[in-house]
C-alpha cells in the first residue's frame, strides 16, 4: 500500500485517541535540520524557554484546539519560530507531559541544529529559523487550531488487494471530511481571536507576545532600580539604562516617560515594527515590559555608542579610518533598503540621523529609534501629515514645508549622513574662514568648483580618493531639492557596490539654511513647539545638538 499504510496508521491513532483520550507515546519521529545554529549555546538559551511557554499555552487550550506558535530572537543571531500542538482530546496535564517529553528529546536528537520536528501520535513540536506558520502582520505570537502537516515516511513493501484499496478510499474520504470540518473551525477561531489594545484611543492594535514580555521586577533588578549610574541617555520621551540579566546578558532598557503622551506612541511603534524586522543593520528589540504606567523597551546592548559620538568627537573621530566609514555607509544603505523594499511592510524611518546610528563591536552600523517611523503598504509611495517630526537638517524640504514623506525623504536623510561621514562636519552651520556655511551648501559649492578635497575630512590621510569622491557625488544625488530626482535605495546600493556604474549629475541641493530658523518656519504657517499634538497644526522638532528623541545607546 506504500504511503497509504502511514495514512491508515495516523487515522487509526487519531480516532483511537479522540475516543479514549489516551496519550500515545509511540511511534516517535525525529526530523532534524542539517544546518547548525550560529551560536549553539545562545540558541538553546532562547529556544527552551520559548518552547516551555508554547507548551503551557498549547496545554491550556480547550477541546477544540491545543496549539500555540510564536517566535523569539537569539540576541545578535537568528530568530526562532516554533509551534507546539496536542490532539484536542488530551487534558491539560497529558498534553503538557507529552510536549515536555518532546522538548527533553531535543538535545539527544537535534541539539545545536537550527530546526527540528519531534512528532508523536498525541503531540508534536517544531522550530525553524524561518517562519513556517501563518502569521498576521500586526502580531508577534499567533495561536490557531491548524494541525501540523502529517510526516511522510519511506514507502513500505506490501501486497495490494481490492479490500485494502477500498479501505484506503474510505479512509481518505473520511479524512478529507474531517479536515474540511476542522478547517472551518480553525477559520472561525482565528477570526474570533481577541487582540490586546495598548491604547483605547487609537484604533491600531497589537497582540502581546508572552515570549517577548519581560517581568518588570527582573528589569528593575537588572538596572539596579534604574539607577543614575546605569543611565545611558536621556531624551524627550524617557531615559535609557544599561542592564544585566541574571543569565549575564547585557541589555539596553528604554523607560518611556509616564507623563508623555508621545511615550505611548513610541512604545506601540517600536514593538510593532522592530519585533518584525530581523536585520543585522537594524537595532534588535529583545522584548518589552508593561506594568501599570510603566512601559519598557528592551534592546540588545550596543557597546560602541552612536555614530555621532565618533564622527563629531575631536578625539574619537580619528579612530574612523576611511575603510570603517565606507563600511558604515554601506551598512546604513542595506538597513534602509530592507526597510523600504525587502521587509514585509514598507517602513519610512523619518528620523534618520547620526545619533540614531548605533555601532556594534565590529563597527557594524544599526539603525535605531523607530518611534517616528511610519508603515506603508507595499504599493504605497508617500504619505502626508499635519505634524512634522524629525531633526532639522536631516528632514527633506517637501516634508518640512508640506508634511509629505516617502522613501525619498529617508534618502535625503541618508545623503546628509554620507556627507557628514565623509567630511566629519555636522549638517548645521560651521565656520569656514570668514564665512558661516551649512554642510549642504559647502559641499555643493566645492563640488561645483571642482575643489572636492576641501569637503573631505583632513584626518583621512589614507584610503581611496575615488571612493571618497564617489560618496560625495552620491550624497549630493540624495539631497537634491526635487524628490523625484533622488535615487531609490535599490539604485544607491548599486552605486555603492559598483564603482564602474556611471553616476548622473546632481542638481542643486535643498539648502539647510533655508529651513533652519523659526522665522522661516513661521512664514510657512507652522509653529515650533515642544509638545506633540496631531490635532493641531504644530511642528515637533528635535534639534541636532540636543535630541528630544530618546537614543537607546550605551556610553
Amino acid at each position: 500500500m506504500g504511503s497509504s499504510i502511514w495514512l491508515l496508521l495516523i487515522f487509526s491513532t487519531l480516532r483511537y485517541s479522540q475516543i479514549y483520550s489516551i496519550e500515545e507515546e509511540d511511534p516517535v519521529i525525529y526530523v532534524s535540520s542539517s544546518n547548525d545554529a550560529l551560536n549553539a549555546q545562545a540558541f538553546g538559551q532562547v529556544l527552551y524557554p520559548l518552547l516551555e511557554i508554547l507548551r503551557d499555552r498549547a496545554a491550556s487550550g480547550d477541546s477544540r484546539k491545543k496549539y500555540a506558535a510564536g517566535h523569539a530572537t537569539v540576541p545578535g543571531y537568528e530568530t526562532i519560530y516554533a509551534q507546539a500542538e496536542c490532539t484536542p482530546d488530551l487534558d491539560k496535564v497529558s498534553c503538557s507531559n507529552c510536549l515536555k517529553n518532546c522538548i527533553s528529546a531535543i538535545p539527544r536528537c537535534c541539539g545545536g541544529k537550527q530546526g527540528a520536528r519531534i512528532l508523536k501520535p498525541s503531540c508534536n513540536i517544531r522550530y525553524e529559523v524561518s517562519q513556517f506558520y501563518e502569521s498576521t502582520a500586526d502580531s508577534v505570537v499567533n495561536v490557531s487550531a491548524h494541525p501540523a502537516p502529517a510526516p511522510v515516511l519511506p514507502p513500505k513493501q506490501g501486497k495490494k488487494s481490492n479490500t485494502k484499496r477500498n479501505i484506503i478510499i474510505i479512509i481518505v474520504v473520511v479524512i478529507a471530511f474531517d479536515t474540511m470540518l476542522l478547517g472551518g473551525i480553525c477559520i472561525f477561531l482565528r477570526v474570533k481571536q481577541p487582540k490586546v489594545k495598548l491604547d483605547d484611543n487609537n484604533s491600531e492594535e497589537i497582540s502581546l507576545a508572552e515570549s517577548l514580555q519581560y517581568d518588570f521586577e527582573d528589569i528593575r533588578s537588572a538596572t539596579d532600580d534604574f539607577s543614575d549610574k546605569n543611565k545611558l541617555g536621556q531624551g524627550g520621551f524617557g531615559a535609557v539604562y544599561k542592564g544585566r540579566l541574571l543569565n549575564g546578558q547585557y541589555i539596553a532598557v528604554k523607560r518611556l516617560s509616564k507623563s508623555s503622551t508621545q511615550g505611548d506612541r513610541e512604545f506601540k511603534n517600536e514593538v510593532m515594527l522592530l519585533a518584525q524586522l530581523p536585520h543585522r543593520n537594524l537595532v534588535r528589540l529583545l522584548g518589552f515590559c508593561l506594568k501599570g504606567e510603566e512601559r519598557l523597551l528592551i534592546y540588545e546592548y550596543i557597546p560602541n555608542t552612536s555614530l555621532n559620538h565618533f564622527i563629531f568627537d575631536p578625539i574619537n573621530h580619528g579612530h574612523l579610518d576611511w575603510e570603517t566609514r565606507y563600511k558604515i555607509i554601506g551598512g546604513i544603505a542595506r538597513g534602509l533598503l530592507y526597510l523600504h523594499e525587502e521587509s514585509r511592510i514598507r517602513i519610512i524611518h523619518r528620523d534618520l540621523k547620526a545619533s540614531n546610528i548605533l555601532l556594534g563591536k565590529d563597527m557594524n552600523p544599526k539603525i535605531a529609534d523607530f518611534g517616528m517611523a511610519r508603515m506603508f503598504v507595499i504599493d504605497q509611495t508617500q504619505g502626508d501629515t499635519m505634524t512634522i517630526v524629525g531633526t532639522y537638517g536631516y528632514m527633506a524640504p517637501e516634508y518640512v514645508i508640506h508634511g509629505r514623506f516617502s522613501v525619498k525623504s529617508d534618502v535625503f536623510s541618508f545623503g546628509v549622513l554620507i556627507l557628514e561621514i565623509v567630511s566629519g562636519k555636522k549638517i548645521g552651520s560651521f565656520r569656514n574662514g570668514e564665512n558661516e556655511e551649512d554642510l549642504l551648501s559647502y559641499a555643493w559649492r566645492n563640488w561645483r568648483d571642482d575643489t572636492i578635497p576641501n569637503i573631505i575630512d583632513p584626518t583621512l590621510i589614507t584610503g581611496s580618493r575615488n571612493e571618497t569622491n564617489r560618496c560625495i557625488h552620491i550624497g549630493l544625488l540624495c539631497v537634491q531639492e526635487n524628490a523625484n530626482d533622488r535615487p531609490t535605495m535599490v539604485s544607491l546600493t548599486s552605486m555603492l557596490n559598483s564603482h564602474s556604474l556611471t553616476l548622473p549629475i546632481p542638481s542643486k541641493p535643498a539648502y539647510y539654511s533655508q529651513y533652519n530658523s523659526e522665522l522661516d518656519i513661521s512664514r510657512l504657517g507652522l509653529r515650533l513647539t515642544e509638545t506633540f499634538d496631531e490635532s493641531k497644526n504644530f511642528v515637533y522638532v528635535s534639534r541636532n545638538e540636543v535630541s528630544n528623541i530618546t537614543e537607546p545607546y550605551p556610553r
